[in-house]
């Protein structure tokens, strides 16, 4: 049986709700109500998991840092290759709404691929990075806090349209 699974990048808590590392959780969360999906937790894997079809969404209980243990433990159970999933997460060094799709890559900074690379030994897995910048406040307030902060009240605005294109992608993906 081929399987894809989608794993949108997050730390779990209510308190991180519209944070930009929440990003990938966010993502998934739309699609999952476009869809008719719902999330249901999966102890034995450390995330929460919607399925449709072949393909698996799931939102990692690890914190942001630590992932990879999430990917590696769903990855060994499905036997699937890193080529199986896609990674969805959030990159402050892209413009707020921008998506940049790659086949692999580095982990460019962002701590939840850098577990996810470190436990799949390997940086060939496709990922979507979506563009959280806005380097006046990140400026303002450095790297950690910015991450865990907020949407800005004109970046809210923007996001069902940002959340449709990924929709989109998804869905063709």
């Amino acid at each position: 049986m081929f399987m894809k699974v989608i794993f949108g990048f997050g730390n779990p808590g209510h308190q991180y709700n519209f944070t930009r590392h929440n990003f990938g959780f966010l993502a998934l969360d739309f699609y999952a109500k476009i869809h008719g999906l719902e999330f249901k937790p999966q102890p034995k894997f450390k995330a929460e998991i919607a399925k449709f079809d072949d393909i698996l969404f799931v939102k990692p209980q690890t914190f942001y840092n630590d992932i990879g243990l999430c990917v590696r433990s769903i990855c060994d159970f499905y036997k699937l290759h890193p080529q199986d999933i896609l990674a969805i997460c959030d990159d402050f060094n892209l413009p707020f709404g921008q998506i940049r799709f790659r086949e692999r890559g580095s982990a460019g900074g962002n701590n939840g691929l850098k577990s996810t690379i470190a436990h799949l030994g390997t940086e060939d897995f496709p990922r979507l990075r979506l563009g959280t910048g806005n380097d006046t406040l990140r400026s303002r307030i450095g790297d950690v806090d910015f991450v865990l902060s907020k949407f800005t009240p004109e970046e809210h605005e923007k996001l069902p349209e940002v959340l449709r294109e990924i929709d989109d992608f998804i869905i063709k993906y």
